[in-house]
């Protein structure tokens, strides 16, 4: 088999639809646009909710409860097989994970997952284990190291940007 001989699948490529080629074509006239009004006009789009001025539905709504998202915990998953990448005996901490390229994104925490099979001793720092991670570590010898995270008010940070700054304590 050739380039040339490369064709797409039957029934895969479409003829364009031409529009506005007269009556006769079955899409002449209004050439799918409907009738008059805004939508027929070209350029015309509308935003998504948009309801012709009437209040739309996504304010009528009265809105209630408690979303707990922006305090929710993430973690940057590492599955303990792509551990075997470090040589027996050394010490893995976040930068270690972060410079080979294990635990990628803007996550602030990683947590060490037990999937797969660990075949190096090692002494993993991490702000969490899986039950089945921590026991397959410290069966072959290796240690597992609790990394205490900087706590901050998730509510100020979300609409700031910045971490929250701790009161000051008042002694008398």
């Amino acid at each position: 088999m050739r380039l040339h001989d490369l064709k797409p699948r039957p029934g895969s490529r479409h003829r364009r639809k031409r529009l506005g080629q007269g009556e006769s074509s079955g899409h002449g006239k209004t050439s799918g646009r409907g009738g008059k009004g805004q939508t027929a006009r070209s350029g015309s789009s509308i935003r998504i909710g948009f309801e012709g001025g009437q209040m739309p539905l996504i304010r009528r709504i009265p809105k209630r409860g408690f979303n707990n998202k922006a305090f929710a915990i993430r973690y940057i998953p590492v599955n303990l097989e792509s551990l075997n990448k470090f040589d027996d005996g050394a010490t893995v901490d976040e930068t270690a994970l972060r410079s080979i390229g294990l635990a990628n994104g803007t996550g602030k925490r990683i947590k060490i997952l037990g999937s797969g099979e660990l075949t190096r001793k090692l002494k993993v720092t991490a702000h969490a284990f899986s039950a089945s991670a921590r026991t397959k570590i410290e069966k072959l010898g290796g240690a597992c190291q609790l990394v205490a995270a900087k706590v901050e008010n998730a509510r100020n940070s979300a609409k700031t940007g910045k971490p929250a700054q701790p009161k000051p304590t008042e002694s008398k």
